[in-house]
């Protein structure tokens, strides 16, 4: 096992970076450095925890090797996540995402810093491809932000090969959970405009398929990836689809009301079916999760509730 005393994470006032903070808290004795530009989130969200924070950007050398002082191992969150949106806007998508995990890499190799875990997305990579997604498949992306993910994996796997770096990729499936209101994704928009008494949009006919996976999980398989010295791509998610359609069902069965869905055309650049096969995973990490959607989706509705009755 790899041992670790003081952890840079970036991004980390986002939604997972949050939630990891709250599991190492539990789990870990290390010291927790945080650098984000509080695009996705804010110092406050992790106020309630004993971390050092950082103010500012992946792209700016200067604070990268600051951020970097002392760190034996990153945890790389700090992204642009949203497909379409790397659609409308793929420059941004590209800075974010490619230019700015490669400095994060330059930075670390002059810092002398040699372990990274690479936050990593599984369908957008793979493109249109039979499900479930697996480590093997040949990567097509069909977004901008997919093929960004791909070119930060093969960043990490040349400063792997090239520089002796111990890099770890992990390709999250649909992530959801606690703290998650600044997400565009698709339970927390949904909890969202139910609170705010608005009817669902759904894209498509319903019958596309997504791994959703509660963050509690999905944290726990980091902190194994942190745990192990390796390099490597790793699928994070629960191994099992779900059709959108049973999702509002499962929804409507958590907030218990029946809800108003409206159904435009499908939207270009979002894959119809993807689900992963997590056995890489199990084998060598560890990964085990075990929250069931209808005990995810509980416990992220109470706290989307208490969000906002608490503004």
């Amino acid at each position: 096992m790899a041992n670790f005393s003081k952890i840079l994470i970036t991004g980390g006032c986002g939604f997972i970076g949050s939630n990891l903070i709250e599991l190492l808290r539990r789990h870990e004795s290390c010291d927790i450095r945080v650098l984000d530009n509080e695009t996705n989130g804010s110092r406050r969200d992790i106020v309630a925890f004993d971390v050092e924070f950082i103010s500012g950007d992946i792209n700016d050398g200067a604070v990268m090797t600051r951020a970097l002082d002392g760190v034996d191992l990153v945890v790389h969150l700090a992204a642009d996540t949203r497909v379409v949106d790397s659609i409308t806007a793929p420059e941004r998508n590209f800075r974010t995402n490619v230019i700015g995990t490669f400095n994060v890499l330059c930075c670390m190799r002059e810092s002398g810093v040699r372990r990274i875990v690479n936050a990593s997305t599984g369908g957008a990579i793979l493109g249109e491809v039979l499900p479930p997604v697996h480590e093997e498949m040949a990567a097509a992306p069909t977004s901008p932000y997919g093929a960004s993910k791909l070119s930060a994996e093969g960043y990490c796997s040349a400063f792997s090969g090239a520089y002796g770096f111990a890099a770890t990729s992990l390709r999250f499936s649909n992530v959801y959970g606690v703290r998650s209101y600044h997400k565009g994704s698709v339970i927390a928009h949904f909890f969202k405009q139910i609170l705010a008494g608005k009817e669902l949009v759904v894209y498509g006919d319903g019958s596309q398929t997504r791994d959703y996976v509660y963050v509690g999980d999905l944290c726990e398989g980091i902190l194994l990836a942190m745990r192990k010295d390796t390099s490597g791509v790793f699928q994070l998610g629960t191994g099992r689809p779900t059709a959108l359609n049973d999702l509002i069902a499962e929804i409507e069965t958590t907030v218990g009301s029946e809800l108003k869905v409206r159904y435009e055309p499908f939207r270009a650049g979002e894959l119809r079916q993807t689900w992963c096969d997590i056995n890489k995973a199990r084998r060598i990490l560890g990964y085990d999760p075990k929250t069931s959607l209808g005990v995810g989706l509980t416990r992220t509705w109470s706290w989307f509730k208490e969000a906002t009755v608490n503004g």
